[in-house]
């Protein structure tokens, strides 16, 4: 019982004062990390100058992009903030722990600079804005749904549940499947026979219906036309039929199209060619 005493008696002044300390600062991290998201969204929100040009959804994954990493951020720096101050209560001196930091870091900067180079590169990706969260992009031969953004790199999912995380630092060229707006681009083939005026009509009838469709006006911003006769084959006739849609919706909408342009091909008795 005495050694018990003993322990809470020497231990107690240190207890009520860095104990309480290490408990108040971990406090504060905590409820500063919870709120920084809020207070990060407020200035985004306010801060960022919209664009006449994009519309309210393009902004909003901008805005939300900026979100994101404004947030992971400063709320690394608050828990880095928050330990080296707990260090100090607990005793340990972090001028030598800042120095020996400062040593590792001279001695990786000589294999630091692909790192470099990422943060670099994503920092004008960020200022450019190149893509935000929620796009659909192209690294090359990589392709998929942006579902994270960081400095130091970009993570991607495709079609298949794959998820791709690219540095920034070896990306070379973006494709962005899904700003401002996007494109359904079909070719068709028809017989030589067929009549190419009625095919037309049938088309662009067709591309009209879809576009005052209730379900699908709200993604067609052009409704798809036929756009000219793109090429011959050897046994077919190739038309090309063009229009716009919302971004990232040009799938829905040409493989509803698809759908619907066999129906009326069928029902006017325009028959598919089959390849040879």
């Amino acid at each position: 019982m005495n050694y018990f005493s003993t322990i809470i008696q020497n231990t107690s002044p240190w207890l009520l004062n860095h104990g309480v300390k290490i408990v108040a600062t971990v406090l504060v991290a905590y409820l500063l990390r919870r709120s920084i998201g809020f207070f990060v969204e407020k200035m985004v929100r306010n801060i960022v100058v919209p664009d006449n040009f994009h519309s309210k959804e393009s902004e909003k994954k901008r805005e939300d992009t900026l979100i994101r990493i404004f947030s992971v951020s400063s709320s690394f720096l608050i828990w880095i903030l928050a330990f080296l101050i707990v260090l100090q209560e607990a005793g340990i001196a972090i001028g030598p722990f800042l120095a020996a930091a400062g040593i590792v870091g001279l001695a990786l900067g000589f294999g630091g600079q692909y790192l470099i180079r990422d943060l670099i590169s994503g920092l004008f990706i960020i200022m450019e804005n190149q893509y935000r969260i929620n796009d659909i992009v192209c690294f090359d031969e990589t392709c998929g749904t942006v579902e994270d953004i960081s400095l130091r790199m970009t993570t991607l999912r495709n079609l298949d549940g794959v998820v791709h995380h690219v540095p920034h630092g070896q990306i070379k060229k973006v494709s962005n499947l899904s700003k401002h707006f996007a494109r359904v681009n079909l070719n068709i083939s028809i017989p030589y026979n067929a009549n190419l005026e009625q095919t037309i009509s049938v088309v662009n009838d067709v591309g009209q219906k879809m576009a005052k469709d209730p379900v699908w006006k709200e993604l067609i911003i052009k409704p798809p036309q036929f756009l000219r006769v793109d090429d011959f084959s050897d046994s077919a006739v190739i038309i090309k039929i063009l229009g716009e849609t919302k971004p990232s919706k040009q799938w829905e909408v040409a493989g509803e199209l698809r759908k619907r342009i066999i129906n009326a091909f069928n029902k006017e008795g325009i028959v598919v060619p089959f390849s040879h």
